[in-house]
Formats: C-alpha cells, structure tokens, sequence
C-alpha cells in the first residue's frame, strides 16, 4: 500500500475536508493554539460532577417508577386523613376522609396522620419510628399486590389502581433541593481538587455529608404517599451517620484552622470515636434513644469547635477565628431550639408531622448554605448571606411554630401566624446588626478616603521615593489592621490572601519617581482582627492606587502650569513694566524721584526673579528679605536690626517663598505707615523644622484687640495659614508692637538642600 502524503497548513484539501483550518487562521487574524493539557484538578472535579449527575439521574429513574395513588393527602385540625382529587367514576371527589384501606384482598389497612410523616430522621421516639416503618412496609406491600380500596366517610368506597409516578410527578420541591445537592457537592469537589490539604478535605466531607442529606430530603419531597421502602429503610440510619460524620469532622476542621491547636490531635481522634461509635450502634439498632443521643452529639460537637475556635482567637487574633464562631454560634443555636421544638411538639399535635418536615429541611438548607458560603468568606456574596440569614430565621419561624402548638395548646394556624410574626419582627430588628457581626459588612468608600488621598497625593509629590510609607499610612487609616509591612515584591494589583485575614497592596508607580524599586504594602487582621478582607477591599485599594497616580499627575500638570504661566508673567513684567520704568529713571525731573524708581525698578526685578525661579534656597530667601527691608526702612530713616540662624538650609518652594516674602513686606509696609517707629527688629530661625519670624518696632500703637483689620493684615494671616502656620500680635511694654510668625512643619514638608 502507498502511503498517501498529508496535505500542509492552508493548503486546499478538497471538499471532503471537514475542517479547514486555514480558513480559520485568515478568519481570527492569527493562527491558532496547540491545545492545552488538562490538568488533574480539571479531570477530578468532571469525574465528580459526572457522578453527581449519575446519582441524580439514578435518583429520579427510582423515584419515577415509585407506584403513586393518584390523590393529594393531609391532616386535618382533628388529626383525620384527608383525601383530595381523588378519581371516582362519578368524577374526581374534591375533599373527603379517609376513614380506612382495604388491600386488593379485602384486608384492613392502618389509617394514621403518621403515614404523611415522610421522614424518620427527625421522629423522636424508638416506638413511633417503628410504628411508621411498620405503616409504610405494609402500605408497600399492599400496593404490590393491586387496588387500594379507601373507605371514604359520606361517601362510596373508592378504588385507587397505583401508577408509575413519573419524572412529571417529582414536584419542584425535589428539583430545588437536588439542584441545591448537587451545587454544595460540586463546590465540595472544586475545593478538595483546588488544594487537596487536610483542612480543605475535611471540608468535603461536611459539605457531601450535607449534600447528600439535601438529597434524602428531595426524595422525600415528592408528593403522594408512597414511597420506596429503601429509602424508608435507610433514612434515620444514614441521615444520622451523615450529621454524626459532620460533626466529627468541624471538629477535626476547627483543630486545624484558622490556627493549629496544640492537643487538636487526641480532640479529633475522640471525636471520630464517638462519632463512629454512634453510628455502629445506629445501624445495629443496640442504641435505645437512638434520636437523643445522635442530636446530643451534634450539639456537642457544635459547642467543641465553639471552644476551640475560641482557644484559637486566644492564640491569634485571626478573624477567621471570630467569624467562624459566630457562624457555629448561629447554628448551634438553631438546632438546640429545633431540638427542643421537635422533642416538646413530638406527637402532641395532629400536623406535627408537616412542622417536622418544614422544621428539618428548614434547617438542613440553613446549614448547607453556611457550608456553601465558607469558601467564600473573603468573597463579596450577598445572594449567599441573605439566603442564610432568611434559612436561620425560618429555623427559628419552624420552632416557634411547634413550640407554640405543644405549649399553649394554639391552632395551626394562630401558631403560624404568631411564629412568623416574631420571626419577621427579630429578623428586621437584628438583621443589620447580625450582618456586621456574622461578616462584618461595613463598605468603605473612596469619598471617606478623599480627603487623606489629597493629602496623600501633595506629600508623594514633594517626596515621590516615600510614596510606599504614605500609602501604608492611608491604609492603615482605612483598614485599621492590626500589622502593616512594607516589602520588596512586584504584584499587578491587590489581591486577598490568607483566608481573607491579609490584603496585598502594590506601590503604584508615580509619575517624578526616578527608578522607583517595586515594593508592596502587607496588611493583615483588618480592625484590629475583628473582621476580614475581601474583593472589595482589594478593589477599594486598587482604586486608591489609581486615583493616587492620577492625581500627582494632575498636581504636576497644575504645577506645571503654573510654572508656566509665573514665567510668563514674569517676562511680561520684566520686558514692559521694566522697560517703561528704566525710562522713567532716566527721565526724572530731579535726584529723589530718580533714586525712588531705582529701587522701584530693583523690587520689580526681585520679583520677577522670584516668580521665574521654581523654588529658593531659605539662605537666599533670608538675604533678598534683609536686602529689600533694609532698603524700605532706610528710606523711612529706620534702623534695622537683622538676625537669622538656621539649623541646615531648606528649598522653598514659589507658594512658600511668595507668601513669607509678601507678609514681611505687609508687616514692614504697616510700621512705615502707622508705626512711627525708629527701630525694627527682625529675628528668623529656623529650628528642627519648626521656621519663626518676629518684627518688633518702637513706635505707637494700641492694642491689637482695638485694631481694625483690613486687607493687610488679614492678607498676612491667610498667607500665614496657607502653610500651616499661627501669626499672633502684641503689644510691647517698651512701647511699639511684636509680631510672630511660626510654622511649625516647614521643615518636614521640605528636603534638605544639602
């Protein structure tokens, strides 16, 4: 045989091709990828979606071929079976009681409110759970052998032939709760395959414990009355020995996480024990009281990873620690007040059996939906908090109910009504407050961070190489954590680690920072290690980073700008008004006048030096000032006493030096026109940062309480404050007037010049 050649990519290959991969690659614009490898993780969570989706369809294929009657139950008020649409050759009977059975032999059946209780996990007593074993085996066999006669009160007797149920008579209740099933095993199965350690595999097996409870629960939930005897037989035996496998393992899982404890290994081994103990003598049936000791277990074990979580707090102030216990809190509490609920109302109450119903699935939704928000704590899930905060309450709502009914002795429908009623009313009470408690919910917002990213943003500019410790300031005033580092590492964004108990800033890179080294901000145990990190908190920071960069953008391009437009102004000064004053100089009409526009035209060229330059060394700021009050005083006949003395030199920048320069010159101004005076001191320091100016002269004045402030000294004060300063007057007992000038942080906003 010849072999036959290949043909090569994008070559023609002829209508029998079925897939041209060329025209594929001229479609995409580019050629297209080898295929990638999949991984372990992807193929165990398909394998194990897969066999869900096996089990569920082997589920519905056995509850659809379940033998139906083809007529709607329930109890009434006075505990008599109530038969609804049942079919009769005279037409369908819309409501009549059932008053007994007879088999396709003629043999009685046992009629009983008990026959609508469909589960037996949650009947409290060893007698009566074999009492409603005994009513359903019977009721089974007798369908097996044709017609169920029922023996109707004021009406004839009816024959009901069982029929195939079919999927079309599951009811939503069961796709509801298999939906739920399936959903909180899958995360089971993504989790354990994501990072297959012990913590998270002891997580998979709470979570498919509970799943398969919700599975038991939508088999159960299909209407009618018969069900198969299977699952009949294998109800209390397995839903025990799920919530007994559940406890054991919080137990184990609270021993290892947040914190590992130090005796958690013999806690656990303990546990597993008793856990396995109990479900030996379960299944064996040598456990009389078999209902209180397996609920009992399972409140103690509540209560044992309540203790620990709580050593764990002690050891760490890890705020896992905390909202863990909150939650097992909540579910502990729960199910003791169902468990009370339950044992007071078992029996007492005709509908106690539909109370039992809504009350156990009510609660087993509870606790799956805790088990499904875990791996989401850090997480922003709201759908997920609010579904388990309406299952807690309507756990409550359930046991209220029951409550009300064994107690005093109310109707159904009064004791519904009064349940729902304080349930509703606790649940918009607290349900606030039991958020921020159970997840803390508290948003921040960048308005609440505004005004600390504006200072943020003028201090980065002055000093771009500190950027990461501003940050790490801003930060800990957002978050209050309990510990801030500041580490060498590169990262795109933020991101939460830690089970959400450590956030992870990057440094962002801003603009005038030369060869800025990638740095990272660390942040761990949010307000003081009561609460979380989650998306939006890494969001949050994310976007503090960006409106960071944007805005020292922002403030160079107005400083720029500004720049900019003081050297225009100062061209514009120094080419016209200049001009036209060095003209005027040399056309005085006498010496006085000529002398008056030189040092007039000197000041102009001070100023426009000062408004062309960018920023002044603080020496020669000191020497322009003595020079430019020397010469004012001197022509008002005033001496000048001049002192400065500086720790190091500093750079002032155009706002600083313009408005110390403009505020010398005011003051000077008022004591040539007001003053009198024959002396002017002049003292300037500056001293760990903190720069003083005081001007005493001896002339008169009053006291500055009895001034009137004009635009003068108003203008000194508002240039005073622009840095941050105090400027205070007063009056000198030698006669005259002290003025003093300090700002404290002129030294810290600054760098040193050398």
């Amino acid at each position: 045989m010849t072999p036959t050649a290949l043909p090569s990519r994008g070559a023609d290959t002829g209508p029998d091709s079925s897939f041209d991969a060329s025209a594929w690659e001229r479609t995409l614009g580019r050629p297209l990828g080898h295929a990638v490898a999949v991984g372990w993780r992807t193929r165990v969570v398909a394998a194990a979606a897969l066999l869900a989706c096996l089990a569920v369809f082997l589920l519905v294929r056995a509850l659809a071929a379940t033998p139906s009657l083809g007529a709607s139950w329930r109890v009434d008020a006075d505990g008599r079976l109530i038969a609804s649409a049942v079919p009769a050759r005279s037409g369908a009977i819309d409501a009549a009681v059932v008053v007994g059975m007879l088999d396709a032999h003629g043999r009685p059946l046992a009629v009983a409110p008990g026959m609508l209780q469909r589960s037996p996990r949650w009947i409290v007593g060893d007698d009566e759970r074999a009492q409603h074993a005994r009513l359903h085996s019977k009721l089974n066999e007798a369908v097996k052998l044709g017609p169920i006669t029922l023996v109707l009160a004021e009406q004839s007797p009816v024959a009901l032939r069982p029929h195939a149920r079919g999927i079309g008579g599951l009811g939503a209740g069961f796709w509801l709760m298999a939906g739920l099933a399936l959903a909180l095993f899958l995360t089971a199965a993504v989790v354990a395959a994501a990072r297959p350690n012990e913590r998270n595999l002891l997580y998979a097996v709470m979570a498919t414990c509970q799943a398969a409870n919700l599975a038991f629960i939508a088999a159960e939930s299909v209407p009618g009355l018969l069900l198969p005897q299977w699952l009949l037989d294998w109800d209390f035996t397995a839903r025990t020995s799920l919530d007994l496998a559940t406890g054991a393992a919080l137990i184990q899982a609270t021993g290892i996480h947040p914190r590992t404890l130090r005796h958690r290994t013999v806690i656990a081994a303990t546990g597993w024990m008793v856990a396995l103990l109990l479900m030996w003598w379960v299944c064996t049936g040598q456990l009389p009281g078999a209902w209180w000791w397996t609920q009992g277990a399972a409140i103690a074990a509540g209560l044992v990873a309540i203790a620990q979580l709580q050593q764990a707090r002690k050891l760490e102030p890890h705020p896992a620690s905390l909202l863990l216990r909150r939650l097992a809190t909540v579910a502990v509490s729960t199910l003791g007040l169902l468990t009370v609920a339950m044992a007071t109302a078992s029996g007492s109450t005709a509908n106690a059996h539909l109370a039992t119903a809504i009350g156990s699935t009510v609660w087993v939704v509870f606790l799956a939906s805790l088990l499904a928000l875990l791996p989401f704590l850090s997480r922003s899930q709201q759908v997920l908090r609010e579904f388990s905060m309406l299952a807690g309450v309507s756990t409550v709502a359930t046991s209220l109910d029951l409550l009300f009914v064994a107690l005093f002795s109310l109707g159904q429908f009064a004791s519904v009504t009064l349940a729902l009623f304080i349930s509703v009313a606790i649940y918009a009470g607290v349900r606030q407050w039991l958020l921020n408690r159970i997840m803390d919910s508290t948003v921040l917002t960048t308005e609440r961070a505004f005004e600390q990213l504006y200072r943020l943003a003028r201090e980065v500019e002055r000093q771009p190489e500190h950027v990461g410790e501003r940050l790490c300031q801003l930060l800990r005033e957002l978050f209050e954590p309990m510990e801030t580092m500041l580490v060498a590492r590169s990262l795109p964004f933020a991101r939460v680690a830690g089970d959400g108990s450590t956030l992870i800033v990057p440094v962002p890179p801003v603009p005038g920072a030369h060869e800025q080294p990638d740095a990272t901000v660390v942040l761990r145990y949010a307000r003081k290690g009561t609460r979380l990190f989650c998306d939006e908190d890494a969001r949050l920071a994310d976007r503090i980073c960006e409106q960071l960069k944007r805005a020292v953008a922002f403030d160079q391009a107005v400083e720029q700008g500004r720049s900019e437009e003081r050297m225009r102004l100062a061209q514009d000064l120094h080419d016209d008004i200049g001009a036209r004053l060095l003209t005027l100089m040399y056309r005085a009409p006498d010496a006085e006048t000529e002398e008056y526009v030189r040092h007039t035209l000197k000041d102009l060229k001070t100023l426009t030096r000062g408004l062309a330059a960018s920023n002044h060394r603080l020496s020669h700021a000191a020497a322009e000032w003595k020079a430019d009050i020397a010469q004012r005083l001197n022509a008002a006949n005033c001496q000048l006493a001049w002192s400065f003395s500086a720790d190091r030199d500093l750079v002032l920048n155009v706002v600083q030096w313009s408005a110390l320069t403009r505020a010398l010159r005011e003051l000077i101004n008022n004591i040539i026109s007001h003053a009198q005076a024959s002396r002017v001191e002049v003292d300037a320091s500056l001293q760990h940062g903190q720069f003083t100016i005081t001007v005493r002269d001896n002339g008169v004045g009053g006291p500055p309480s009895a001034w009137t402030h004009g635009l003068g000294l108003n203008g000194v004060r508002k240039r005073v404050r622009q840095l941050g300063g105090h400027v205070e007057w007063q009056q000198r007992s030698a006669g005259g007037i002290q003025c003093r000038i300090w700002i404290p942080a002129l030294g810290a906003e600054n760098k040193n010049f050398n």
